[in-house]
């Protein structure tokens, strides 16, 4: 008897979603409200008489984020071009409004207050610059390579990068950082970004030496145990050496109790030295290079272009701020102020990355997937 022939296998398409980087996010959310408790309950309860206060909010904001997450994770990334300018011109104006009206917290103004909210339009800048960029980048794909369109491109991102630096330089510079990635990925010629790099370091220069509390900062930075403002950092390497390999324990650091001034924001992981030693930083860096990897995934399996450079500006705006923030809590460069992302106290910060965080899950959902 003759063979049947075999039925041909087919193939069917199948929409992907990255449930592992929502469960990377999550557990990083936990971590960060259980360390922000930790760092944060001795000077809400001198400060506020609530051991809770700061985590409180925090948690407030967590859940504002990640209900925002939700939704825009269900929204078609691609809707976003249509909104793209409108962000940016918006991040624009409300940066700007902060130099006239902004509301003034140890001496800086970066917040706006309108009614009873109150947030920092620098961190909306973030979101309004990778989905502006992402528009333009994949309106022009072939432009991206000449060197005019590379200069075009930052000349129409400078302004905002201006704004934010009169108030709030660390921002400025993620920003700038954001944009720098994003075009690099994009573009097929390097040798375009030596000289950008070149300009760019220039100007740096020349934006510090114009402002002497900038230069001051420098001389702190190199010499932190002569000068006053150098006691932040001194207290937080302290913090750090006593850790040691695996930290005093959960609850249990001395530097957060008034010496480490508001520990729980930009010096959080100063405490997480102390409290779980070099075992438990190595464990969040490894956290933080998983979230990374996730998004590089993503970003290399995108249905095209748009959602591919939404997730390189989130990825980028990541892995900057952390490097910053380790970098300046080792004294490895000049105290900039900037935030650890998921997990140091900011409302603003933790809502606007966990909408970042939304929007690269939509691009994951995007993704199709042939399986036979």
């Amino acid at each position: 008897m003759a063979k049947r022939p075999e039925k041909e296998k087919k193939e069917k398409t199948i929409r992907y979603f990255d449930y592992s980087l929502l469960f990377l996010i999550i557990f990083l959310l936990c971590f960060g409200l259980i360390m922000l408790y930790s760092t944060s309950s001795y000077y809400g309860s001198t400060r506020f008489d609530d051991a809770a206060y700061y985590v409180r909010r925090q948690m407030s904001a967590s859940a504002l984020g990640l209900a925002a997450m939700i939704v825009v994770s269900r929204i078609p990334y691609q809707v976003w071009i249509r909104f793209s300018t409108l962000a940016y011109l918006g991040a624009l104006g409300l940066c700007t409004a902060v130099i006239f009206v902004g509301s003034e917290a140890k001496g800086q103004a970066r917040w706006l207050e309108i009614g009873p909210l109150r947030f920092q339009p620098s961190e909306l800048a973030k979101i309004g610059v990778i989905l502006f960029l992402a528009t333009v980048i994949y309106k022009t794909p072939k432009r991206v390579g000449e060197f005019k369109s590379l200069v075009k491109i930052m000349v129409i991102v400078m302004p905002v990068v201006g704004v934010v630096a009169y108030n709030n330089l660390s921002t400025a510079i993620i920003i700038l950082g954001i944009a720098v990635c994003m075009l690099f990925v994009a573009s097929p010629k390097y040798s375009h970004f030596v000289l950008m790099a070149a300009a760019v370091a220039a100007v740096g220069v020349i934006f510090i030496a114009l402002a002497p509390y900038r230069m001051e900062r420098i001389d702190v930075w190199l010499n932190p145990e002569e000068h006053e403002k150098g006691y932040q950092t001194l207290q937080g390497l302290y913090a750090i050496g006593s850790g040691g390999l695996f930290g005093k324990g959960l609850g249990e650091s001395m530097q957060k109790l008034g010496f480490i001034p508001e520990a729980q924001n930009d010096m959080i992981f100063s405490v997480i030295c102390e409290e779980l030693g070099l075992f438990g930083a190595v464990c969040l860096i490894l956290l933080y290079l998983l979230i990374i990897w996730r998004l590089v995934v993503i970003a290399n399996n995108a249905a095209d272009l748009y959602g591919a450079l939404i997730v390189v500006g989130i990825l980028a705006h990541i892995a900057i701020q952390v490097l910053l923030n380790i970098a300046v809590v080792t004294n490895t460069i000049p105290n900039t102020g900037v935030s650890l992302p998921f997990i140091s106290y900011g409302g603003t910060s933790i809502s606007i990355l966990l909408a970042e965080m939304g929007l690269a899950l939509s691009v994951s959902r995007g993704i199709k997937l042939e399986v036979t």
